[in-house]
């Protein structure tokens, strides 16, 4: 498990005011907390019907960073991650493969979880599950429908259905967060581009990440607009996927989770709301005006990070270039994954490719060369604990203005590297009588930045974790080996015409789930 920073008792006040945009208002704003010295922080975590791919993980990195960030400034954070465990992709899919759709979702549950963990993302101060907030949704309804902001669609014999619809035109409020009317887009330039490349993640074919409610476009509804708060379940929905209430049995529609939850942890008002940018339309609305037609307020802040790209397309396992986080980290070390996604500012597009984890592996090496050279110089050594407990206001300047300002990760990472230069030029220098104490100053401001960024490539995160992609190396070349002397005895056998042999060789290492390529220039193997 991640290891969570431990807040300072720095002044806030002895910084830059931190300053942060809001999807809302189009503007960078100043932060001002509703309880001063704590933030609390809700972001739609995953739909776990299947497993995650890099696309997917780009929010939980980018959110972290802000977390590490305003606990590094002394707030106390609150950060609650959903679990969305129910909804029509994962019934759908549990049904095909012959699994019941809570095993689904728990086992995708925790392919998340490790994927999270992997990438040092730190563990929500809560992550709640919708099935286990049905009675909270329950009520949420109610309230709505008192207001007179929802209705009940009744069945044949004029009893509940099942089906309640949020009534849009009842809330004159509706499209406060991207200032849309009726089939318009968001004004601001990063959700214009964001519209440009499609709605969604996973906008394309059948393999849609983020829930889309068939309800929603069925023709009970009063208006287009109107969007599903319960829904009746369909025929083919097993018995433990539904929930007798008031205005008939149903299970939630998928913007009411959220609302729920949020309200449970964080109250009536809390500070940011975050989550990706194509979560803007409907699920943010929708969600935002529920709340308040219910009578209560919502988030101060709304925060949406970018998804990433590949060769300019929306990372999508439909699109046929997503890429699996398991796949990746096969391949490459997480904390060079973490690297190339924590370094590129939330609000801007993260282009996927052999350039960005060739720059993140370049920047590992500039890192621990400089590292390697400090160690064998320094009378003790800097403890995780020491890092930890550098304050605020000991960080370079650069570095500060940088993050609090609309939380700017790629100044951040140039601070980083004129620290390095600088401690290179000190280690060039020697011998200096001030070298060991200012050598020791430049390596905790070092690893103290890198810590914010969740980097500090010290820190038990990345040394337990490399420690394991050493091992996990050594297994891939331990095993490549055994294979080959079977694709050599194989090859052989194939030349000398005994066929038999070769296809009993072939057989034997397809039972232990290894299959044989064979091409012009030889034969290859990758497992099933």
């Amino acid at each position: 498990m991640t290891e969570s920073p431990k807040p300072h008792d720095s002044s806030v006040s002895q910084v830059p005011q931190l300053r942060l945009y809001d999807t809302a208002t189009h503007r960078i704003t100043p932060f001002t907390p509703i309880h001063p010295g704590e933030v609390g922080i809700y972001v739609c975590g995953a739909t776990v019907q299947s497993s995650p791919h890099i696309g997917h993980i780009r929010a939980a990195v980018a959110f972290d960073v802000v977390r590490r960030w305003f606990i590094r400034l002394g707030y106390k954070v609150t950060f609650i991650r959903n679990v969305t465990d129910i909804d029509d992709k994962i019934i759908d899919k549990s049904r095909a493969a012959g699994q019941q759709w809570w095993e689904r979702a728990y086992i995708y549950e925790r392919e998340f979880t490790h994927a999270y963990e992997r990438l040092g993302v730190l563990a929500p101060t809560y992550e709640p599950r919708a099935t286990g907030h049905i009675t909270d949704m329950i009520d949420l309804i109610q309230r709505i429908l008192d207001n007179g902001h929802a209705y009940v669609v009744p069945d044949a014999d004029g009893k509940p259905s099942g089906n309640v619809y949020f009534d849009v035109p009842s809330w004159p409020q509706y499209g406060e967060l991207t200032h849309q009317q009726a089939g318009t887009q968001a004004a601001d330039e990063s959700a214009a581009v964001a519209d440009r490349m499609g709605p969604s993640v996973d906008s394309t074919g059948d393999d849609k990440y983020n829930p889309a409610d068939a309800a929603d476009k069925s023709e009970d509804k009063h208006d287009p607009r109107d969007f599903a708060l319960w829904k009746s379940p369909k025929p083919s929905d097993p018995e433990t996927a539904r929930w007798k209430t008031p205005f008939g049995t149903g299970r939630p529609g998928w913007h009411l989770e959220c609302s729920a939850m949020s309200h449970r942890y964080l109250g009536a008002d809390f500070d940011i709301h975050g989550g990706g940018l194509d979560l803007r339309f409907p699920h943010h609305e929708n969600e935002m005006a529920q709340s308040k037609a219910a009578g209560w307020g919502f988030a101060h802040r709304w925060m949406h990070s970018a998804w990433v790209t590949a060769k300019g397309e929306k990372m999508s396992k439909s699109l046929g270039n997503g890429l699996s986080v398991d796949s990746i980290l096969a391949e490459h070390s997480a904390w060079v994954v973490r690297y190339a996604m924590a370094t590129v500012q939330y609000r801007s597009m993260l282009e996927w490719s052999d350039q960005t984890i060739a720059e993140a592996e370049s920047a590992h090496e500039r890192i621990m060369n400089f590292l390697d050279r400090a160690d064998a110089l320094l009378d003790s050594p800097i403890s995780t604990d020491d890092v930890a407990a550098l304050p605020i206001t000991e960080f370079p300047a650069e570095f500060i203005g940088s993050l609090n300002e609309d939380i700017n990760v790629s100044g951040a990472a140039a601070s980083i590297f004129t620290t390095i230069r600088q401690g290179n030029a000190l280690l060039d220098a020697q011998p200096a009588t001030d070298t060991g104490s200012r050598l020791r100053t430049l390596v905790v401001q070092l690893r103290a930045m890198l810590d914010v960024l969740g980097l500090d490539p010290l820190n038990a995160q990345w040394v337990a974790g490399d420690a394991h992609d050493d091992h996990s190396s050594q297994e891939h070349d331990a095993l490549d080996a055994l294979i080959g002397e079977q694709l050599e005895k194989r090859a052989k056998a194939r030349k000398n015409k005994d066929f038999a042999q070769a296809d009993a060789i072939r057989d034997e290492l397809g039972k232990a789930g290894i299959v044989i390529e064979d091409t012009s220039s030889g034969s290859s193997w990758s497992m099933e």
